[in-house]
């Protein structure tokens, strides 16, 4: 294989909620040159691309270790919440190939033009996104899995008021979260303007399987809210089995109070 056609490395992260696209430009611009597209940041530096979304997403394109350990170190200190874990994907590509399209995680790449790159990186950045939300679903699920047996198995789940509260709050923050954030998975804005990149960006988003994923989320999510509201109706009968028992109290209270003036 010629040099022109060597394979180089390409790496998405998702690393965090979010980045401050404007203060991470300000610091970069004095030593790299860099673009900012419909509020990304495209980084271009010695045959090197990196390209940094607002949504805490970042792709990198022939950038090395040592310089992609100085990058996320960067990124992470202009972070909106960090992720605990965060989520990569590696492929390897080649540029100046006959055709654009990607096989078994390889890339191979018309041309080096860096807005090609960068519409083959939206796809890329959504699909890594995606991937965070749902190890965030996923994870959800499984920590309260226990709470529909347990209503299956005893009628009623065996959990303080308190301790319903928090699930419901954490419940509610992974599905919130999610939701505002949805409309990352349509198609970007950006190629209202770059009609002429848009196939590059559907043919990184249909191989990675965004669309179907979505649909997937969508069920999770929809898991979510059941448990939700299942954690609501629980709250509310706790709620109406302590007030009726007050008014029972307070009944026979009052029985007892007539029955004692009657007979003294």
């Amino acid at each position: 294989m010629s040099d022109i056609h060597t394979r180089m490395s390409c790496t998405a992260y998702c690393l965090a909620q979010g980045f401050d696209i404007p203060a991470l430009a300000k610091l970069i611009s004095d030593s790299t040159l860099i673009r900012i597209i419909k509020g990304a940041l495209l980084i271009e530096e010695d045959n090197s691309w990196a390209v940094v979304f607002a949504y805490g997403a970042v792709v990198l394109w022939n950038v090395h270790a040592e310089q992609q350990t100085k990058l996320q170190q960067l990124l992470l200190q202009h972070a909106d919440n960090p992720l605990k874990t965060s989520e990569e994907d590696h492929f390897t590509f080649a540029l100046d190939c006959p055709n654009t399209r990607i096989v078994e995680d390889h890339i191979e790449i018309e041309s080096s033009d860096p807005i090609l790159l960068f519409a083959l990186s939206q796809g890329m950045a959504q699909s890594i996104k995606l991937a965070s939300f749902e190890t965030n679903a996923i994870t959800t699920i499984n920590n309260t899995r226990y709470i529909p047996k347990s209503l299956a198995e005893n009628g009623s789940i065996k959990l303080s008021r308190h301790k319903i509260a928090k699930i419901r709050g954490q419940l509610f923050l992974t599905k919130s979260d999610i939701i505002l954030n949805y409309d990352l998975l349509d198609t970007p804005d950006f190629f209202w303007e770059y009609p002429e990149y848009e196939n590059f960006y559907s043919l990184a988003a249909k191989y990675l399987e965004v669309a179907p994923r979505t649909e997937v989320l969508s069920k999770k999510l929809e898991t979510i809210h059941e448990l939700f509201e299942m954690l609501a109706d629980e709250q509310k009968h706790r709620q109406s089995s302590i007030l009726e028992l007050i008014v029972i109290g307070l009944i026979a209270f009052e029985i007892a109070m007539t029955i004692f003036g009657k007979i003294f």
